[in-house]
């Protein structure tokens, strides 16, 4: 098992209101899974999303991943975490305008004090993957968002990550590039990366292998999907 959640919970407070965001979430997630996440607004599947990424902590409960319990982890302990193992879709892309798709890309690699030679290799090895090969000296404003969103993608694999974490990756996409891409994360699934989604579109999030509905922050749905 890649991923186990343990009765986790989120509360937010302040001096007047104390807001459960996640209560009591079990869930358990195997490696070369692909896992699609659904709700309303305000359901918790985004911080569902934030505490898997490690962005945000539980306020109560166990996060395993593999061998690490990373509740019991401090911060510079979860940044080394977060950079060896997991990588990052977001649906506003998050690509640095100054820099090229190819030093964007290679950004996520700089603090693994990874020789420039194989950080180079490993770059265009990930572009070729998501096929914007032939764009990496360009910059951020020449792509298309299609195009954008593979530059994302390709910076989230480059890595090697163990866990891909999709936060909305077609939403600001039209329908011809939201499936593109959909088609580029079930081909990496294909190839064994554990990926988890959040969606908001039923059709892409029927694509996954799991999908997980959640409502008032709980998980109240989880079917493998007939694909």
């Amino acid at each position: 098992m890649l991923i186990e959640l343990s009765h986790i919970q989120r509360l937010y407070r302040s001096d007047e209101v104390e807001t459960t965001a996640l209560h009591d979430i079990d869930l358990q997630i195997e490696a070369s899974d692909f896992v699609s996440i659904m709700g309303p607004s305000g359901c918790g599947k985004s911080t569902l999303l934030n505490i898997l990424g490690t962005i945000d902590r539980p306020t109560a409960g166990s996060y395993r991943f593999g061998e690490h319990e990373l509740t019991a982890l401090n911060e510079a302990a979860l940044a080394r975490f977060r950079r060896e193992h997991l990588g990052y879709v977001f649906q506003s892309f998050n690509l640095i305008d100054e820099l090229t798709i190819e030093e964007n890309i290679e950004l996520a690699l700089v603090y693994r004090n990874m020789p420039k030679g194989e950080r180079r290799t490993r770059v265009a090895h990930a572009m070729d993957r998501v096929g914007i090969a032939h764009r990496g000296r360009h910059y951020p404003s020449q792509l298309s968002g299609g195009q954008q969103q593979r530059a994302a993608i390709a910076r989230a694999i480059v890595g090697e990550p163990r866990l891909i974490l999709a936060d909305e990756p077609t939403g600001n996409l039209d329908t011809e590039n939201g499936a593109q891409v959909m088609d580029i994360l079930q081909r990496l699934n294909d190839e064994g990366a554990t990926i988890i989604m959040v969606t908001h579109s039923p059709s892409h999030a029927d694509l996954a292998r799991r999908r997980i509905d959640m409502l008032d922050g709980q998980v109240v749905i989880s079917v493998r999907n007939a694909i």
